[in-house]
């Protein structure tokens, strides 16, 4: 959109929002089924794989506030596009690395592009709604429509590229040829990322097409790095001087915790339980497919449930709280493997997901309604900055913890620190949007 266009219209600002989030997610859904048994397959210790999760997380952390306010001064576009690039790198390296220097830099690599992916797109979005709808337009909706697209791009990436290894290996030596063929590189379990570097492509395609913006100033790399210490104070000070956007970035953390959880360790417990890898690439893609779509029907009910429980922020507590006794039923059940611990176990890992589900939409409607559009890339970024660092520290306590239930209750705990943030609501505030000339990344007040 140029200055002399209007904005999109919101069914299409809508439709374009939800493949830009397909596009990014399928690819992640790809690689997630298989890639911890890959890794084992290329001879590395559960340490050594909780260690490439922290490269990810650190990474990503590291980068979110310096990376943060690109896209507010370079544009969502080009930040949405390099994200994309970075991780065609990233997940060619994963697939064909067989060392642990290579699989740490490639989950490096894939960081730095989570970093640079987690507020342009929904910063877009949000951009066009109230650039065609004025500062008070419904926001929730279409962030729900967002994240339940994000949730079935996972389902079926998870569910094809946890399949994808099991059926080359069932051919006649097809995965045995296929490994020698390319001396050792590729392997079955190394298919799915290969296969999300191509959709990758077509993703960066996309956002340089599709994703129209109102010109911006020209900006200079020195004038990018002048705005990277302002980016860095801004977004340490975002959750200072409100009390509502802090238990946002503190529930970000929560979160990740307990994805950190369920990522690391359920790969192997499904292994354990078919006794194979590709079989268990396969139980655990089932499984993910299954989380996927539990957290795509949160997501679909979040607005529902703001309403039926009186606002955002009750229903962010109804979420967290849900996720929280879903972990803590995956920890109960850490050692049985009798059909019954299971079928409960398989109950609690759809609850988690759930839970996040109805949190994540009603959460970052809060968040918006308190940043104006020159911070918002930057919140987001400090939202994630929250969700990866906590993820890693989580992830690497986990692997250094024994196998059984502390480890899953170590993640339902945190996740239910977060989810008692929302007993004491401030809903007086909840629906109060920022004026967007107000030169405060966030409200003043204490709000509770």
């Amino acid at each position: 959109m140029t200055g002399h266009e209007p904005p999109l219209p919101l069914p299409v600002a809508r439709r374009r929002y939800v493949t830009v989030s397909v596009l990014f997610w399928l690819p992640i859904g790809l690689s997630l089924g298989p890639q911890v048994l890959l890794f084992t397959e290329r001879g590395m210790a559960l340490v050594a794989i909780a260690g490439f999760f922290a490269a990810h997380s650190l990474t990503a952390a590291a980068l979110e506030l310096p990376t943060g306010g690109l896209s507010d001064v370079l544009g969502r576009r080009v930040v949405l596009a390099t994200a994309g690039v970075l991780n065609l790198s990233a997940f060619t390296l994963l697939a064909l690395g067989t060392v642990s220097w290579v699989l740490t830099l490639g989950m490096a690599i894939m960081g730095a592009g989570r970093a640079l992916s987690s507020g342009p797109a929904e910063a877009w979005y949000v951009d066009t709604v109230q650039a065609h709808s004025g500062p008070d337009a419904d926001l929730r909706t279409g962030l729900a429509r967002g994240s339940a697209a994000t949730s079935a791009a996972l389902a079926v990436g998870t569910l094809v590229g946890g399949a994808l290894p099991w059926l080359l290996g069932r051919g006649p030596d097809l995965g045995a040829r296929l490994s020698e063929a390319t001396s050792g590189l590729v392997l079955p379990l190394s298919v799915p990322a290969l296969l999300g570097a191509a959709v990758i492509v077509g993703f960066v395609v996309y956002v340089l097409t599709a994703l129209p913006e109102p010109p911006r100033p020209p900006a200079t790399l020195r004038s990018v790095l002048a705005d990277v210490p302002a980016t860095i104070v801004g977004g340490l000070r975002l959750g200072g001087g409100d009390a509502l956007v802090r238990r946002v970035l503190l529930s970000a953390g929560a979160a990740g915790a307990a994805l950190a959880t369920i990522e690391l360790l359920t790969p192997g417990r499904a292994a354990g339980l078919t006794g194979a890898p590709e079989s268990g690439a396969v139980l655990f893609a089932t499984l993910a497919c299954a989380g996927f779509l539990c957290s795509g029907l949160g997501s679909h009910i979040a607005p529902l449930t703001a309403r039926l429980t009186g606002g955002g922020e009750r229903a962010v507590l109804a979420g967290l709280g849900a996720g929280a006794c879903g972990l803590l039923v995956l920890g109960v059940t850490a050692g049985s493997s009798g059909p019954f611990g299971t079928v409960v176990a398989a109950l609690g890992y759809g609850l988690v997901y759930l839970g996040l589900g109805v949190a994540g939409p009603n959460e970052n409607d809060l968040l918006h309604r308190r940043v104006t559009s020159s911070r918002r890339a930057t919140a987001l970024s400090v939202q994630s900055l929250a969700l990866q660092l906590v993820g890693a520290l989580v992830g690497l306590a986990v692997g250094a913890l024994p196998g059984g239930p502390p480890a899953w209750l170590l993640g339902g705990t945190v996740l239910g620190a977060g989810a008692l943030l929302w007993i004491r609501g401030t809903p007086s505030r909840e629906a109060v949007p920022r004026p967007t000339g107000t030169p405060d990344t966030v409200g003043g007040g204490d709000g509770g």
